[in-house]
Formats: C-alpha cells, sequence, structure tokens
C-alpha cells in the first residue's frame, strides 16, 4: 500500500478545527496526534499549532522525540524544491553541529537591551527622586551597556527572520524593525547627550525634562518590542 503524501496545503487543513484530525509533521513524517489530549483543538501548548511541519520547533522542546513513536504515521510531507531553503554549505554544517544556533541566538541577546534600557530609565527616576549621584551614574552606565547590545540584537533578530522565515515580511516583524532603528538612533542621542553635559539631570531645566523624556521612551519601545517578539513565540489565541 503506497503511503499518502501531503503538500503544506494539505497538511494544513488538518489542524483539529471544526472536527478535523490533528496532524504534524515531523523529519518528513506526517503523524496524527488527534489522539493525545495536549493536542486539543490543534493546539500545543499554546504554542505550536497543528497542520504544520514542526521539525524545528519540536527539537527544542522539553521532551524527548520518542513521545511522537507513541503515534501512527499517517504520510510523508511532500517538499517543493523550489521552495527549500538553499544555505551555504558551512552554515548548514554549523547549524547541523550545532542546533541551538538556528533559534536561539536573538532570544538570549535580545534580553540585554530590554533589561539595560529599563534600568536606564529606572535609576534615572531614582536619581531625579533621590539626588543620589550613584543612580544617575549607573543609569548611564547602563545606557552604554544598552547602546553596545542593541545592534547585536538587531543582527540576531535580522539572522532569525532570514534563516526561520525566509525573510518574510508580517506584521510583528515589520514593526519590530523599525522600532529597533529608532530605539538605536534616540540612544545614540541620548548618550551623546549626556557625554556632553554630564550634569544633565542635575540642572532641572528643560533640557532635563526633554533628556528624561527620550531616557523614559526607550523603556517604553523595549516594552513594545518584547511584546511583538513574544507574540511571535506565543501567538495570542483567537476566540
Amino acid at each position: 500500500m503506497a503511503i499518502k503524501e501531503f503538500s503544506p496545503e494539505e497538511l494544513a487543513s488538518f489542524n483539529g478545527q471544526n472536527g478535523k484530525p490533528v496532524y504534524i509533521a515531523h523529519g518528513g513524517k506526517v503523524i496524527d496526534v488527534t489522539a493525545s489530549k495536549l493536542w486539543k483543538g490543534g493546539l500545543h501548548m499554546k504554542r505550536h499549532h497543528a497542520g504544520k511541519d514542526l521539525t524545528t520547533d519540536i527539537q527544542a522542546a522539553p521532551h524527548k522525540l520518542e513521545v511522537l513513536d507513541r503515534y501512527p504515521q499517517v504520510g510523508v510531507l511532500k517538499q517543493d524544491p523550489a521552495s527549500e531553503r538553499k544555505l551555504p554549505a558551512s552554515l548548514s554544517w554549523l547549524l547541523s553541529r550545532f542546533p541551538m544556533l538556528r533559534r536561539h541566538p536573538h532570544p538570549m541577546v535580545i534580553h540585554f537591551p530590554i533589561v539595560f534600557m529599563m534600568a536606564t530609565a529606572g535609576f534615572s527616576v531614582l536619581y531625579l527622586l533621590t539626588e543620589y549621584k550613584g543612580f544617575d551614574t549607573t543609569a548611564f552606565h547602563c545606557l552604554g551597556a544598552g547602546l553596545l547590545f542593541t545592534p547585536i540584537a538587531m543582527l540576531t533578530g535580522f539572522y532569525t527572520w532570514w534563516l526561520n522565515y525566509m525573510a518574510k515580511p508580517n506584521r510583528p516583524v515589520n514593526i519590530k524593525m523599525r522600532l529597533s532603528f529608532v530605539l538605536f538612533a534616540v540612544q545614540i542621542a541620548a548618550f551623546a547627550w549626556r557625554i556632553i553635559v554630564p550634569d544633565i539631570l542635575t540642572c532641572f531645566g528643560f533640557v532635563t525634562v526633554v533628556y528624561t523624556a527620550l531616557i523614559l521612551s526607550l523603556a517604553g519601545m523595549v516594552t513594545v518590542l518584547g511584546w511583538f517578539g513574544a507574540m511571535l513565540t506565543f501567538p495570542i489565541e483567537k476566540d
């Protein structure tokens, strides 16, 4: 008996909705996980959706791949050669040798600019409230650290978008890219201004208000960036 071949479009129809079976693909195999309580409604752990090739996602799962052996294989996933990503041989070898380089670099690095920008805003506010000079110094150091890590986070973000999303535009990615450039520009402006006017927070004039607004905007921007990044990893469920 010939085994059934599923195109990506056919696989997408078995998403567990409207009484449909729950199929997923892994390593070229199409597996029926309808019987699993963890795939009820075609959604697993409020993150993974049925009807898709989850080869890369399952590699990062906390459980072993043997759990898939409990469920029947119903076919194979037909690959479209024209849609396959042609990676340089050196990059293919590197990803096979270190699988974490496929998805992990950006999520690891992005936390640094987020934390440093939040800390910059927090310590700046503490200084304005207490006039303790140590808070102002710490805020400046955090601003510099955030300025250092932001371009690294941007580069790893572009890498992840190109490698895992085929560089296809979507709303969260578009917002993150544009806002990242704004964030970086404001960081440069605030850092340069702070160097030129070291006592900008101590003169308590109009420039202090503008500088403080810039610093607080940095915290707001990284919050928005984190939100849309989380939407890519944990999409909001729609009723």
